[in-house]
């Protein structure tokens, strides 16, 4: 036996109904806030979703009920979706529920033949495809004579009359949207959006105000905003005579405001437009939102259908968060809130405009955001020529490496063949903040012809693309771009989040450049320094090479003292762009034969230079030349072995303190050892860093401060945190490096697998983008509370690329951390979603 629905389930949306969200869906709840504001809003009524899954699985809803819908107006219903959130979606809108011969005979009185033709046609088509699922193609047809040849249709498919019950109807309506709701790809869909498997649906059936019919009649939409860019700009339309997708003849679409272009709403009819301007002003205050407003007009008389936050691109998001809070709509916490932090990158840089046309031709790893468009080259060489002409160009690579930073520098994109997110190319372009895309599927490197083949196409070098570093597309041609949008809204939302904040937000920052962009978004200091990409300079690597070649210690610091200098200078313009911030500067970390040549004409290059045979400069290189180089002679390692090197940089930081406290810009540096795996390690270098520092006080007379610490990266450092915190004074957890030991992963080469084990399931996230909070996060939860119980006041941070992302970021703060540091483009991101961790955090210990 059948049950029937409870007739509580469909309730009446008045004033004081009680229409709860969770219950009957967003829509439903949306309308009654309509009715509360005394909108003209048809009669409607929400039905739960506990009916909606009932009828799903064969309930059938109290006939009288059902009955009673019918009894207001023409007697026509529509049925819409009502999820939980808006962005769920749901099955599609049914409008003219109950229309059949007698109403129609009605209609033709009413509104005319031509209206009553087009209702029911549409009404027909839709219940015979969505209902009935009947073949589209027998219900396309429009125009005179069209409805009877439908009628006849459906009766030859179904072997019986169309439906002329309402209740009928309705019921088979309510039961299909139901089914679809549940159905496989449905479900699908909605998951991906971050609903729950067994999200529910209500419904909400509404009186019809029809848009078909004498006098102006139609239906559009209204809004008060910019979609894209947020600015305060009425958009939106009327269409005279159309209802959903049926079209009536005259049918024609009016502006909204006077447009010399053509008639509009306004002229026709200004006072309907004055009533529509004053519900969205009025909804804006009442909904606390930008509102899109769905109306009709039925021979001059305004039905407002529906409304929906309007839909936003990330700069109108930040817009319209900060404006609602400048007018006391909004608390300034709750606009913090409502801005994704990750929508902040798309702000930093050119965006491809979404009202442009894609030709796409591959998709990789959007690995730093920003759009750009050049022409292609296949070298840094040909980049830097490139930029001398003016010319912007985008580096296309297999994948870079350390000799490509000045390519980088030169062109205004980067796309590698291989690489994931944090390979080299997508570490250093969002330190540059340039666009850049890794991992490319389906794109090939041919480089004897120069030549990228991409899409089952070639592209030629000096050839224009397009990449999308924000979604990870690759397009041909120029794009219509979007300027950035670093206004006062921007700038006054971050404002706004820094009083929120309880977490300390840094930059990675190796250049005088990376520095002042750091100042740009108010980092509160340099968290990590890289000081080898400063040796890559084409004034500075034939010296490293020279001092690689030395084959004893005092050849080597001879070759040092000349770059002591240049190391000074470097840390000092640091220290005077920081201002007094604190300055974290990594000591040398990576095995020397990244800074030799590896083909035969750069070591002939080399041997010239260093007045060598050939053979004992390739003897050298591969002397240097390591199975593993990640895990060989790097880091502390290096330090250790090659001490020279860290006593040089020590010395370069104090001197560059020294000069920096006679300009008036004091400064405490903060060293930090790579790599570290046992304390022994931190040991050593600390005594020869305690040694240079009381060498130089004695020379000069001059007194500083400063504070080392330890960057751990191996998992043995985050086990022996507790014995390495009593020789450091703070802790950096490198998160790319960690994570890259901890998974036994290759940074550089899991792009290749990593998209296919999170398809099946095997990681739930990228590891290298979202910091693994289960395994990773673990090491690091557990270094901490190791190094807090040795010495409870160490400084902790992270300064991997996780500091960057905003669910590492929560996951850090709850960690109790100091503070993040992330790539300078990053810094604001990392300021918004550290602000929202604290005001949830507060939320739920005040709940």
């Amino acid at each position: 036996m059948t049950r029937s629905i409870d007739p509580r389930d469909i309730v009446e949306i008045t004033s004081a109904a009680g229409v709860d969200t969770s219950v009957h869906g967003w829509r439903a709840k949306c309308l009654q806030r309509l009715v509360r504001m005394e909108l003209p809003v048809p009669c409607s009524h929400a039905i739960s979703a506990r009916a909606v899954r009932a009828m799903a699985q064969g309930a059938t809803p109290d006939t009288e009920a059902l009955a009673a819908l019918f009894a207001v107006g023409d007697g026509l219903v529509s049925v819409r979706p009502s999820a939980v959130k808006p962005e769920w979606g749901g099955p599609g809108t049914v409008l003219n529920v109950g229309i059949n011969d007698v109403s129609y005979r009605r209609l033709i009185e009413t509104r005319g033949k031509i209206a009553a033709d087009a209702i029911y046609l549409g009404f027909v088509q839709s219940y015979a495809i969505n209902v009935a699922r009947l073949d589209p193609d027998m219900f396309s047809e429009d125009g005179e004579g069209a409805l009877p040849r439908a009628l006849a249709a459906y009766q030859a498919e179904m072997d019986e009359d169309f439906p002329q019950d309402p209740v009928r109807q309705l019921t088979e309506v309510l039961r299909s949207m139901a089914r679809a709701w549940d159905a496989p790809t449905a479900r699908l869909l909605r998951q991906a959006k971050g609903a729950p498997e067994d999200a529910p649906l209500g419904l909400v059936v509404q009186q019809m105000a029809l848009a078909i019919g004498p006098g102006l009649t139609g239906s559009g939409t209204i809004q008060m905003i910019d979609s894209v860019t947020g600015l305060r700009r009425m958009t939106g339309r009327f269409k005279g005579q159309v209802q959903g997708s049926t079209r009536a003849q005259g049918a024609e679409t009016l502006y909204l405001t006077r447009d010399e272009r053509g008639p509009s709403l306004e002229d026709v009819a200004p006072e309907v437009f004055a009533d529509l301007v004053g519900y969205c002003l009025a909804a804006r205050t009442r909904l606390r939102d930008e509102m899109q407003i769905e109306f009709v007009v039925s021979d001059g008389e305004l039905a407002i259908i529906d409304a929906l936050r309007v839909q936003r691109s990330s700069r109108a998001a930040v817009r319209i968060a900060v404006s609602l809070a400048d007018d006391g709509i909004i608390p300034t916490e709750e606009a913090v809130m409502r801005v994704e932090p990750r929508a902040l990158s798309e702000l930093m840089h050119y965006q491809i405009d979404p009202r442009a046309p894609r030709d796409i031709i591959a998709r990789g790893i959007d690995a730093s955001p920003g759009a750009a468009t050049g022409r292609i080259v296949f070298t840094a060489a040909a980049a830097q020529a490139s930029a001398a002409r003016d010319e912007d160009c985008i580096l296309v690579r297999r994948e870079t490496v350390p000799e490509d930073i000045r390519g980088m520098h030169a062109a205004v994109g980067v796309l590698t063949e291989r690489g994931g997110m944090t390979s080299h190319a997508a570490v250093i372009a969002r330190g540059l903040g340039l666009p850049c895309i890794v991992g490319a599927n389906g794109i090939s490197i041919d480089a004897r012809t120069r030549e990228l083949r991409a899409g089952g196409r070639s592209f030629r070098e000096g050839e224009e693309i397009t990449i999308d570093g924000t979604s990870g597309e690759v397009l041909a041609g120029s794009a219509q771009l979007l300027e950035p949008a670093l206004d006062e809204s921007f700038n006054q939302l971050l404002d706004w989040a820094d009083g929120f904040r309880d977490m300390g937000v840094r930059a990675n920052a190796d250049t005088p450049e990376d520095a002042r962009t750091a100042r740009m978004f108010k980092a509160q200091g340099i968290g990590l320094c890289r000081t080898e990409h400063m040796f890559f300079d084409e004034m500075r690597l034939p010296i490293m090479r020279e001092m690689i070649f030395a084959n004893r210690p005092e050849d080597r610091r001879v070759a040092l003292e000349r770059l002591l200098p240049i190391q000074r200078q470097d840390f000092t313009e640091l220290f005077r762009i920081m201002a007094g911030l604190p300055v974290t500067i990594r000591l040398f970390d990576p095995p020397l034969h990244e800074f030799l040549p590896q083909d035969r004409e750069g070591m002939r290059e080399l041997a010239e230079s260093l007045d060598l045979p050939l053979s004992d400069v390739t003897r050298r290189i591969e002397a240097l030349s390591e199975f593993n180089p990640m895990l060989g002679m790097r880091g502390v390692r290096l330090g250790i072995t090659v001490p020279e090197i860290y006593d040089m940089q020590a010395r370069a930081i104090f001197e560059a303190a020294i000069a920096s406290a006679a300009a008036g810009a004091a400064v405490v540096p903060e060293i930090m050892i790579p790599l570290v795996s046992a304390r022994r390690e931190v040991e050593i270098v600390k005594t020869r860093v305690d040694a240079v520092a009381a060498a130089l006080r004695n020379e000069t007379g001059r007194d500083f401060a400063y504070r080392l610490g330890v960057m751990v990266e191996t998992p043995r450092a985050a086990l022996r945190a507790g014995d390495i915190a009593r020789h450091a004074a703070f802790l950096s957890f490198g998160t790319n490096d960690l994570t890259q030991m901890t998974y036994g992963l290759s940074r550089d080469d899991a792009g290749r697998f990593m998209g296919a084990y999170v398809q099946q399931g095997v990681y739930s996230e990228d590891p290298f983008h979202i910091l693994d909070e289960e395994g990773v996060g673990e090491l690091l939860l557990t270094g901490t509370q190791r190094a807090r119980s040795a010495e409870p006041e160490i400084t902790i941070a992270v300064c991997g690329e996780h500091g960057g992302n905003p669910q590492s970021i929560a996951f850090c703060q709850r960690a109790g951390l100091n503070y993040v540091s992330c790539s300078p483009f990053r810094v604001p991101v990392a300021r918004l979603a550290a602000a929202q961790e604290s005001i949830r955090n507060r939320h739920e210990k005040s709940a």
